[in-house]
């Protein structure tokens, strides 16, 4: 599923990829996350010498089938943008559709795939952050082993096959084995490969209806130091939500999404 993690012509030899580096991603990928999830939450935007902004949200994912995830974000609160609310549907061949409702104008506006680098609503999350992205769009090798706060991690290197398919020139990110769960990625852009833009941490990992799953993180610009943190209060695996709620129309029809949200 989505993860709020994400992520990566030829590539260095330094670079290439290696059979175990593959093999984690794909075990990262394949973590079991059940059928659905519904979240609820909250995003806080921070920055030196403002007050954090806090917004409200639900958001819900779900397995179509191998390969194919749908996922629906909405904003509950403040007032100045509840209703809207972002739709991924990610697909089998590895491309992604996007569309995001703007509530102030009451319509839905496709995001192309050139725009993968955008800021979601004035966040640290660039809209690839929000796709799912398959293991083998990247090239990945195995660092060795590391240590995240005292916990022991696997330090995983991805790089992207195709480099115009991706905001990212390389991803570096410390996997927590028991759960598959990387406790944080440091992201690179292109052209400044040496020294990371973002990076994402997570502070809190709970075990939920026998799902490893993040409850606590943290998106940081590292040139900025414009925070963006994401908490989960509310999570329910498994409810069986339907296709028509990941659709065009749901995402513009708050009131038709509404009746799902916990």
């Amino acid at each position: 599923m989505l993860a709020c993690c994400v992520l990566w012509a030829g590539i260095p030899l330094a670079q290439a990829a290696d059979g175990p580096g593959q093999e984690l991603a794909q075990r990262v990928y394949d973590r079991p996350d059940g059928e659905d999830v519904t979240t609820r939450g909250t995003m806080v935007l921070e920055e030196a010498g403002r007050d954090p902004r806090v917004r409200r949200m639900v958001t819900y994912q779900r397995d179509v089938s191998a390969g194919e995830t749908h996922s629906l974000i909405r904003f509950t609160a403040p007032a100045d943008i509840a209703g809207t609310g972002l739709l991924t549907l990610d697909h089998a061949d590895g491309s992604s559709d996007q569309w995001i409702y703007l509530s102030a104008l009451d319509r839905n506006r496709r995001i192309p795939s050139a725009r993968r680098g955008g800021r979601f609503v004035g966040s640290d999350l660039y809209f690839e952050d929000l796709q799912d992205r398959r293991p083998d769009e990247d090239r990945h090798r195995l660092l060795g082993e590391d240590e995240i706060e005292g916990v022991a991690t696997l330090k995983l290197e991805s790089v992207p096959v195709d480099p115009g398919e991706s905001a990212y020139a390389r991803r570096v990110s410390w996997v927590h084995e028991p759960s598959l769960i990387p406790l944080r990625i440091d992201f690179y852009l292109p052209g400044r490969e040496e020294t990371p833009a973002k990076r994402l941490q997570v502070h809190r990992i709970e075990r939920i209806q026998g799902y490893w799953t993040v409850m606590d993180s943290t998106m940081t610009d590292l040139d900025s130091g414009h925070r963006t943190r994401m908490t989960a209060e509310e999570v329910t695996y498994d409810r069986d939500l339907p296709e028509a709620l990941f659709t065009p129309r749901a995402l513009s029809d708050p009131e038709m999404e509404s009746g799902y949200r916990p």
